[in-house]
């Protein structure tokens, strides 16, 4: 993992004076989680550095504090007299099989039933420990999978490299990119304070990297839409991700609603998903599609897996992709632990979308100048080679406790009630990440721009 590896994916042209990076310190892993953090953040605000210099402005200096930057890669808010909901199902974690570990993720009803329409139901997380403990873990895998749910059998580095999906991994860029149709060299209002003033941002995304990097570009000033289908809720998360953005539902099976959508696709600048790689194919919008409803459109997405290979369409999480790819394993052997052990924070979620973000900015920087539209494909996956390709510095310090002055000192008043926020990671110039809307529910806007 490197900055320079991050800045090679991003295209980025090497100019202007190198980012400085402050702050002592490091999150507990056996990998470098703190240094990704603060590169993926770093990607950011040289994205917006080259875009500033490419519209006539001084090329800005970028300044990253890793410390803040790590706290932001567990979460941003910070409720005052209220408490934020579990982000976890009871049901939802690691289990012993008959020949090793594997990881279920049940926090959406769905996949949920999934798992337990293959082992039965399950009242508790000893009855579904149970039910478990006879199956060999790779069935097991294979069962709720097919059943449409979630779930990763814990490999090491060598077993992951060895699957097909692994193998299929090796060949794939960190962003792999497309020059897609030409459109309109739409200038946008944007300034040094909030460079992406003006755009439009439709944003399909969920749990979580994909609200990150909308929330990073409403940071910007973007103007963020997101969509989310009736029913769909993620109770735990949506006061941290929903900064900045106005939040509405469509039911893109809906002959009315498919055609909201498709105009408020007709007005976009950017477009953000991150369902599995078929799921906008098979609703009728695929990348020709949604090009010819919006032309010159930037199109950024992700998945769990990556985009060749036997599981490019597979569901999945940051805590799966950890226990497929050889994270949790390395750190069960970094640890000396009994079972599986994460990152400490889900830094694959996170860093993966502050690199969308950066990737965006990189498209739009470019579309101003070409006039053509582009598409970049990320995916939890990439970023976890990015992260395992580099141990943790040895006899790294940890990272002081937060206090008060890592808060930023505004009050934000929101659906919850208020809350705080940390202090923005990154500044470009003297200027730091701005949200000028609080958090909301998702659901609680009409579906069209302001």
């Amino acid at each position: 993992m490197s900055l320079f590896a991050i800045e090679e994916a991003l295209d980025l042209p090497p100019a202007g004076p190198a980012p400085l990076l402050t702050g002592e310190g490091a999150l507990p892993s056996a990998f470098a989680v703190t240094d990704l953090a603060a590169e993926s953040v770093t990607a950011v605000g040289l994205a917006v550095a080259d875009l500033l210099q490419r519209q006539g402005d001084a090329r800005p200096a970028v300044t990253v504090d890793r410390r803040l930057a790590s706290f932001w890669f567990a979460s941003s808010i910070r409720p005052q007299g209220w408490q934020l909901p579990p982000s976890w199902d009871p049901l939802a974690g690691d289990y012993p099989g008959r020949d090793g570990w594997i990881r279920l993720h049940t926090n959406a009803p769905a996949h949920r039933a999934a798992v337990e329409r293959v082992v039965g139901a399950c009242a508790d997380r000893p009855a579904l420990a149970a039910h478990v403990a006879g199956w060999a873990v790779e069935a097991l895998e294979q069962a709720v999978v097919e059943a449409g749910g979630c779930a990763a059998v814990m490999r090491d580095a060598a077993a992951w490299r060895a699957q097909p999906q692994g193998r299929a991994l090796q060949d794939e860029p960190l962003i792999a990119w497309t020059t897609t149709g030409e459109g309109p060299r739409r200038a946008w209002p944007g300034t040094p304070e909030r460079p992406l003033a003006g755009l439009r941002v439709l944003d399909l995304t969920r749990v979580l990297a994909g609200p990150v990097a909308s929330r990073t570009l409403a940071g910007l000033g973007a103007q963020v839409l997101r969509i989310d289908p009736p029913g769909w809720d993620e109770p735990g998360l949506v006061p941290d991700v929903t900064l900045g953005k106005r939040c509405a539902r469509l039911d893109l099976r809906q002959t009315a609603d498919r055609a909201t959508f498709e105009a408020l696709l007709g007005q976009a600048d950017l477009l953000l998903h991150g369902y599995r790689a078929d799921a906008l194919e098979r609703l009728g919008y695929d990348e020709a599609r949604c090009q010819t409803l919006a032309p010159g459109l930037i199109d950024v997405a992700l998945n769990a897996y990556g985009w060749t290979g036997p599981w490019r369409n597979r569901r999945g999480f940051d805590s799966l992709v950890q226990m497929s790819t050889g994270i949790a394993a390395a750190g069960m052997a970094w640890r000396q632990a009994a079972q599986p052990v994460p990152l400490p924070v889900q830094a694959l979620d996170h860093a993966t979308g502050y690199l969308m973000a950066a990737a965006a900015i990189r498209a739009l920087a470019k579309r101003r100048e070409d006039g053509l539209g582009a598409s970049a494909r990320l995916s939890l996956a990439r970023t976890a080679r990015l992260l395992v390709e580099r141990s943790a510095p040895a006899g790294a310090v940890s990272l002081a406790e937060e206090t008060e002055a890592d808060l930023d000192p505004a009050v934000e008043r929101g659906a919850w009630g208020e809350a705080r926020r940390l202090a923005s990671p990154l500044r470009v110039g003297d200027r730091s990440l701005h949200w000028s809307l609080p958090a909301c529910p998702l659901g609680s806007h009409p579906a069209a721009w302001c």
